[in-house]
């Protein structure tokens, strides 16, 4: 059975999944499908804008995380 969602509820559920340091100028998923970027760069772009806000070090070393995966599938390319 599908759930009618009252006004209340969708606002809580957006602000978890989009809550304010998402938003600024421009949303940071707007940008990342404004760039048709992929997963991987996605993520990177994703925990860069945040990291200020929400996890600070924890999000840049995820960032990385991502770059390097990212890094590495370009440079098999070239193989």
């Amino acid at each position: 059975m599908t759930k009618i969602w009252r006004k209340e509820e969708w606002e809580r559920a957006e602000e978890k999944i989009n809550p304010p340091y998402y938003r600024k100028s421009i949303e940071v998923t707007d940008f990342i499908v404004e760039y048709e970027m992929g997963f991987l760069e996605g993520n990177i772009v994703k925990y860069v804008a945040r990291y200020k806000h929400k996890n600070g070090l924890e999000d840049l070393k995820k960032a990385e995380w991502y770059l390097r995966k990212l890094i590495k599938k370009e440079e098999q390319k070239d193989e």
